[in-house]
């Protein structure tokens, strides 16, 4: 069947999507048009087009597990000179983000992996793009925020024209019993309450 790339993240609403979306294209960034605008909880990453049902089985799952959380953007920030990205910070939500994506990944899952670099849950404005045009889009953006509640995430696969495309959502607690988490994810308000006893 071959292999297939996914990602999976928390996409951004609108009309705030829309609006990141329009700005990264305006700064020059040539994948603006094929990447929706997002908080990344796997990076792409290559998978037997087989393992699809155990991957959607176990994405399911941890979202069964879930509830939804706040989260707030606010200003911008660079990786720059490590990486060449320009982002919207995360200034409220991140501990609820890094708890989730630990969860999507879990060893024990289908989506384990590695990641290249330490999580730090962030909305991508500019990537790889000259300097001057970084410089912009960190300095045009300063002041842009957004605030909502997360009620799930999605997983996403990219084409063989490099576009990103929504195959599947999964709502906040849409099914299942609960999900043990880890105390962090706990705290940041990912669990739900334990089922009463029978």
């Amino acid at each position: 069947m071959g292999t297939v790339t996914l990602g999976v993240s928390i996409a951004v609403p609108e009309p705030y999507g829309s609006f990141l979306q329009r700005k990264r294209e305006s700064f020059g960034d040539p994948a603006a048009r094929a990447i929706p605008t997002h908080i990344t909880l796997l990076p792409p990453t290559e998978a037997d087009a087989a393992a699809l049902p155990a991957i959607e089985a176990h994405l399911a799952e941890v979202a069964a597990g879930c509830r939804p959380f706040r989260l707030r953007l606010a200003g911008t920030d660079t990786f720059r000179p490590l990486s060449p990205v320009v982002f919207v910070q995360v200034v409220e939500g991140a501990r609820g983000c890094t708890a989730l994506q630990e969860r999507v990944r879990a060893a024990s899952g289908p989506c384990a992996r590695e990641l290249q670099f330490p999580y730090h849950p962030h909305v991508t404005v500019a990537h790889g793009i000259d300097e001057a045009a970084m410089d912009r889009a960190q300095k045009e953006l300063a002041d842009f925020s957004a605030t909502w509640l997360i009620g799930g995430f999605a997983l996403y696969e990219q084409g063989a024209d490099a576009v990103w495309r929504l195959e599947r959502e999964y709502p906040f607690g849409a099914g299942g019993g609960p999900v043990t988490l880890p105390r962090q994810a706990a705290e940041a308000g990912l669990s739900r309450p334990p089922a009463p006893s029978r």
